[in-house]
């Protein structure tokens, strides 16, 4: 005759132990989910730790301005109402300061970017030719360098990826990455925010893209109010 014999105390131990270490992982991924989920609320609602700015975009802009962030520049996060962002600041060439304001009655594409940045050297070009095309009186690339070290590699930067068109902007403190961190709109580089002449935001991107495409050129041009 024989009888049934329970799972040993081995057993016992190696399932207890595949059971937490399963419990963990879930942990980590529930984390993980939660934490990504918290950088895309924050970069399509409401702004941050501004507080409740009143923007005066009209809200079929900003309709249009979501309904052209496709293909080439589908990663636009568009919010869901008209955002005010904060004050930000940096410099000229020759040192002398300029503010986001300074740039009322303009559309800006603000790019913020480093010479140590891989995927800002590949999206750089793309820039110059966006700044070459809609540059002007109603539009500008607003490019940011923000370096903190190695300053004297900015100019041989701009001068190997062939930038001729764009403006010299820098702030090497990067407290404007800073700032647009707080309010949710800044993780890494490249970050690029499309404002309205009002200086309110309109979308925001993570990581680059093609500028100088059809769809980004849409997009710029539903920006300005001028889609076709």
């Amino acid at each position: 005759m024989t009888s049934n014999q329970g799972p040993s105390s081995n057993e016992l131990e190696a399932a207890e132990r595949a059971f937490h270490r399963k419990r963990r992982l879930m942990g980590g991924a529930v984390i993980i989910v939660l934490a990504l989920g918290a950088v895309i609320y924050a970069m399509t609602s409401g702004n941050g730790n501004l507080g409740e700015q009143v923007c005066s975009t009209p809200a079929e802009k900003l309709a249009a301005v979501s309904g052209h962030a496709k293909g080439e520049v589908a990663a636009l996060l568009v919010p869901d109402k008209p955002t005010a962002l904060p004050p930000l600041a940096f410099t000229r060439k020759d040192g002398s300061e300029v503010t986001l304001a300074d740039f009322r009655g303009r559309t800006v594409l603000l790019n913020l970017w480093a010479t140590w940045c891989v995927p800002c050297r590949e999206e750089m070009p793309a820039l110059d030719r966006l700044q070459s095309t809609l540059g002007g009186e109603k539009f500008e690339v607003v490019a940011v360098n923000v370096n903190t070290q190695n300053l004297e590699k900015v100019p041989e930067f701009l001068e190997e990826v062939g930038a001729t068109e764009l403006s010299y902007y820098a702030d090497n403190s990067m407290k404007i990455f800073r700032d647009l961190k707080t309010v949710g709109r800044a993780f890494g580089l490249p970050t690029t925010v499309l404002i309205d002449e009002t200086g309110c935001e309109l979308g925001t991107m993570a990581g680059p893209a093609e500028w100088d495409s059809r769809d980004a050129l849409e997009l710029i041009r539903a920006a300005m109010g001028s889609a076709g």
